[in-house]
C-alpha cells in the first residue's frame, strides 16, 4: 500500500450519527495508552494527524480517516481509561457499540494489545465483543521496541492465552519507533481493498 491521500474526513461524538460511507472501513480498537495514534500515525506517513498525548483518553470521538480515497482508517475511542467518569466511559461504550452494529462498510477490526503485559480485563471485553459482533480481530502487539527480543514469543503467546484467541488468529508485534509491523498491517489493507474493489 502506498499513501497517497490522507485527510480527516469525519469526527463522529456521542450524539452524532455514524456516516453512510461508500468506502470500506478498517477499525483501530484498543487501550488509552496502547499507542494507537503513533500506529496510525507510522501506517499513514503523518507526524501528528492522529493528536498522540502522554495524557490517555484523549480520543473520545470515533475518527474516519480518507486514505487515497480508496479506504477508510477508523480511530475508535481508547477504553479502560481509569480517570474517564463511569457516565462518560458508558457513553463511549454505547458509541463504539452502535458502530460496531451500524457500519455496513466495517470490513476488519485491529485490537491493539500492549505486548510487555497480559491483557486486561477490558482487553478481554473488547476482544469478546468484537468476536459477538462477527469479526475476527487482527492483534497488533504494540511497543515492541521496549521488549528484549528474546521475549517476543513469550510475550506473544501470553496475549494469545489469555485473551483464548482462537487457532490461527493473527497476531503482530509492531513498533511506532523503527515501524517494524507496518508491512505486516499494509498487506492486510491491500487484502481488504482487492475483496471489495
Amino acid at each position: 500500500m502506498v499513501i497517497k491521500n490522507v485527510s480527516l474526513e469525519t469526527v463522529c461524538g456521542i450524539t452524532s450519527k455514524i456516516p453512510d460511507s461508500r468506502l470500506p472501513e478498517v477499525a483501530f480498537a484498543g487501550k488509552s495508552n496502547v499507542g494507537k495514534s503513533s500506529l496510525i500515525n507510522a501506517l499513514m506517513n503523518r507526524k501528528s494527524l492522529a493528536r498522540t498525548s502522554s495524557q490517555p483518553g484523549k480520543t473520545q470521538t470515533i475518527n474516519f480517516y480518507n486514505i487515497n480515497d480508496a479506504l477508510y482508517l477508523v480511530d475508535l475511542p481508547g477504553y479502560g481509561y481509569a480517570k474517564a467518569s463511569v457516565k462518560v466511559k458508558e457513553q463511549w461504550g454505547k458509541m463504539v457499540d452502535r458502530y460496531l452494529h451500524k457500519s455496513k462498510q466495517l470490513k476488519g477490526v485491529f485490537h491493539l494489545i500492549d505486548i510487555r503485559h497480559a491483557p486486561s480485563e477490558n482487553d478481554r471485553m473488547m476482544y469478546n465483543w468484537i468476536l459477538h459482533n462477527g469479526y475476527q480481530p487482527v492483534i497488533i502487539a504494540t511497543k515492541l521496541d521496549k521488549i528484549k527480543k528474546s521475549q517476543l514469543q513469550k510475550q506473544l503467546n501470553l496475549i494469545l492465552d489469555t485473551l483464548d484467541a482462537a487457532e490461527g488468529t493473527v497476531i503482530i508485534p509492531f513498533s511506532a519507533e523503527t515501524k517494524q509491523g507496518r508491512e505486516e498491517i499494509y498487506e492486510i489493507l491491500d487484502r481488504i481493498l482487492e475483496e471489495n474493489v
